[in-house]
């Protein structure tokens, strides 16, 4: 199997992708399934988080601040936002899931709260904008979690839906060059979604060499790491495809750079 390509565990904690384990420098990625009474704990020092309720209600507690029903989607698939919380760099926070939750914990290095990003937050839903990316068969629904617009110090967070038949991420572009503004050097996972859950979306990830050229199949809660290289998404007809994408580098700017060999279809009118 593709190093790229992680399945999920059958236990509470679905996922666990640590700079280490993926091979890189920034993002780290985990999510967790808890019942309705369980609690997470989580702190890293040196890297800040962003909590994300995928579905489910939750309390959540940082320091002396305790934010009461956030998220409260029972699916990621309705057009609503998830509840999200900003935890600067070592701080602790803790979790109380108020019913059945899917949490992700997004995380990357951070200054702490004496550090640009501020103190613990609630992310206000109407901070998170919405976006419709592409035309006919290329269309996606784009919701903007934690954007370069809010506060953090190297998180970006978004998550996007895309219908049945459709494309994303796509043309194919990459951001693996440290060389704003015309480029910015992000790693990023992908955490897939797909309803039906018997489904499956494809989704290549390959540089201009080829000297990184996989294509996996991923089926629902799997993780695909995209270190390098362009990395579009196809979903199958009959399946609606969502995505949770987390990047960071060294620079918290998204600029990408599109596939030459595919940007013309960008002027097709």
């Amino acid at each position: 199997m593709s190093k790229l390509l992680i399945k999920p565990a059958a236990q509470s904690q679905v996922h666990q992708v640590t700079p280490q384990s993926a091979g890189w420098s920034y993002v780290g990625f985990s999510v967790h399934d808890l019942a309705q009474g369980q609690t997470l704990e989580c702190q890293q020092q040196g890297r800040e988080l962003c909590i994300v309720i995928l579905t489910g209600t939750a309390n959540i507690t940082v320091g002396e601040q305790t934010w009461l029903k956030v998220g409260g989607r029972t699916s990621v698939f309705v057009d609503q936002p998830p509840g999200a919380v900003y935890v600067p760099a070592s701080e602790m926070v803790k979790i109380e899931a108020q019913d059945a939750i899917e949490v992700a914990v997004c995380s990357a290095p951070g200054q702490g709260k004496h550090g640009s990003n501020g103190e613990a937050r609630l992310i206000d839903p109407n901070t998170m904008s919405q976006e419709v990316r592409g035309q006919t068969t290329n269309t996606r629904y784009v919701r903007n979690i934690l954007p370069e617009t809010q506060a953090a110090d190297s998180l970006l967070v978004v998550e996007v839906i895309t219908p049945s038949g459709h494309w994303s991420s796509y043309p194919p572009h990459k951001h693996d060059r440290d060389a704003s503004p015309e480029e910015t050097l992000l790693e990023e996972t992908y955490y897939h979604r797909l309803n039906p859950p018997s489904g499956y979306a494809h989704q290549r990830v390959y540089t201009d060499d080829r000297s990184l050229d996989e294509t996996l199949s991923a089926q629902d809660r799997d993780v695909v790491l995209v270190p390098k290289g362009y990395h579009p998404v196809g979903v199958p007809h009959g399946y609606t495809s969502y995505y949770l994408n987390v990047m960071a580098g060294p620079t918290r700017q998204w600029h990408f750079f599109n596939d030459p060999a595919h940007e013309w279809m960008l002027e097709k009118k």
